[in-house]
Formats: C-alpha cells, structure tokens, sequence
C-alpha cells in the first residue's frame, strides 16, 4: 500500500486481535485522496506450550493449535491525512491430537479512522502525531465459549489509538499506544464459574491495552521493519490447572516479529505484502508463531485532473 481476538486476541496468541495484524491500523502509512488499496491476506499461527497463568506448559490432549486467517483487508484515502480502512477475517482453527474440533467462520468487522492532524520538521527528519479511532463486531453468531478453538471472542470494541512516527533519510521509528474498551458478552448457558459462581448468561469482560514499537527503512515503494508488541488486559483472572480457557481470562503477551512491504511488484498496482511474530511472554496465552502474506491492489477513484492543472 502507498505511504499506506483464544480470539482477536487469542486467535492471534492462544492460536495468537486485533487482528491479522499486516499494518494498516498500527503503521503511520496514509493512502492519497481517492486512492483504494484492497487485497486479499492469509496468515498461519500455531502453538504448542502455552501460559496457564504464569506456568508455562503443554497439553497433550491438544498437541499442536493452529489457526487459519483469510482476510479482506483495505484502506481509502478520504483526504491525503485521513484514511479509513477495514478488515474481514474468515478464522479456522484445528488441533493436532485430542477428541475437540475446531471451527470455522466469519470472526469481527473491524472499522479504522485514521488522522494524521500535523507533522513538523526536526532538524533532518520530520516528525508526525497520528489518532485513530476503531470499532469491531462479530460479523457471525459463533461460540465464544470453547476456547482455543473459539473463533473470536464475541464482544463489541471500541479502541482509540496515539501514534508518534518519526523518519530520518527513510530510516523510521514509530510507536503507538492503545486502549480497548469491550462489551459484555452473552453466552449460549446460564451460568459460568471464574473464581465464582455466576447464574447469568452475561459475561463482562476486561478491557485492554496495547503498546506497539516498530523501526526499520521505508521508502514510498518499499518498507522493510522490526515489531515488537505488547497486548495487555486490564483485569480478568487466570486458566485454573488443568481446565479449559474462558474469555475474562488474563491475556498478556509480548511479541517480536517483522514486517515487509514493496509496491509495483511485477504490475504497477500490485503490492506485496509478508511479516512474522513470535509470542516471546506471556499469561493465558499461547507461545505461538505466526506468518503471514497478502496482495493488494491500488484502485485510483479521483478525477485525474487536467495536465495544465498540473503545473
């Protein structure tokens, strides 16, 4: 692209939202006035060890938890400082050995406004505050409640999101903050135990933030990055020994991957997109690995104007 949820959360470290995270939301990138960047992006994550609580362990019932993510993913350029862009996930998730099956469906549509209000020179370098505003919803009626194969974890969120990038003769750093407020969730019984007794169908649900860190050479046609990632959830409790995940559960993870992006790969409009994480720390989660690649299209929507207007 030009300048360019265990769940969203789980699905992206228990298998590990947020999110087939390829860029988009988390990167300082912005598409021109008029311009669609959409495509097509598939990722593969799998655990073996994970995090009950604090103790790191595997399951032999289980083996090898695997997701597969197939997402539509997109941004519009609304002004040449503010975008718009989506994401929809169709999720499979599967384990190598025991008697559970997974699952398989749309997960949540999520919805990004993004707003770059100023940047400033610094000495070489320029310097740029970025805000963004997200939603997400279940696009389906899944089963929130058979983790880790659940496909997602069936709340509405509502995230808003600081962003300070800087660059250097194409050598950036760009670093975000995020906080995640999520809805109550309804189940499909009428009770639930955590470190209690529950006689409701309704489960609240912990919100959540994420810090992002990532630096690396980007040209207008090229970037090549490092990421390291944070998730944390504000509340919740831990898995009890030797039981299943549940949804309030405390899903902490760190992670270190890469990102790669090059435009005009082969056709002038074609973008090819690939990156990778690893879930170095965590809590309730999984140690996943996760690859990812994608294509995207640039489809131009604004009238070209006139060459005399050019000049």
């Amino acid at each position: 692209m030009k300048k360019v949820s265990i769940a969203a959360l789980l699905l992206l470290l228990f298998a590990a939202p947020q999110r087939l995270w390829a860029q988009l939301d988390v990167d300082a990138l912005f598409m021109d006035k008029g311009d669609l960047c959409t495509g097509p992006m598939y990722s593969y994550s799998a655990w073996k060890n994970y995090w009950e609580g604090t103790l790191k362990r595997e399951n032999l019932n289980l083996g090898t938890v695997s997701t597969q993510t197939i997402g539509l993913m997109g941004m519009y350029g609304i002004k040449k400082n503010l975008a718009v862009f989506y994401n929809a996930p169709y999720v499979i998730t599967n384990a190598s050995a025991g008697q559970w099956k997974g699952q398989q469906g749309f997960q949540d549509l999520s919805l990004w406004l993004k707003y770059k209000p100023h940047t400033w020179d610094m000495g070489d370098g320029k310097l740029s505050v970025i805000g963004l505003l997200g939603v997400s919803t279940p696009m389906s009626n899944y089963s929130k409640d058979m983790l880790p194969f659940s496909i997602g974890l069936g709340s509405t969120n509502l995230s808003t999101r600081l962003m300070a990038d800087y660059i250097n003769h194409n050598w950036f750093v760009t670093a975000s903050a995020t906080y995640v407020w999520r809805s109550n969730v309804t189940l499909d019984r009428t009770a639930y135990y955590t470190t209690s007794m529950h006689y409701s169908d309704e489960v609240e649900m912990p919100n959540a933030t994420q810090w992002n860190l990532r630096m690396g050479y980007r040209t207008s046609k090229l970037v090549a990055e490092a990421v390291i990632d944070n998730w944390t959830t504000q509340g919740g409790n831990d898995i009890t020994r030797n039981n299943m995940p549940f949804i309030t559960n405390r899903m902490n993870a760190t992670r270190v991957g890469f990102h790669f992006k090059k435009e005009e790969v082969l056709l002038k409009p074609l973008t090819v997109l690939a990156g990778g994480n690893y879930v170095v720390a965590g809590r309730n989660v999984g140690q996943s690995t996760t690859v990812y690649a994608g294509l995207a299209w640039i489809f131009h929507f604004a009238k070209q104007k006139p060459a005399a207007d050019k000049k």
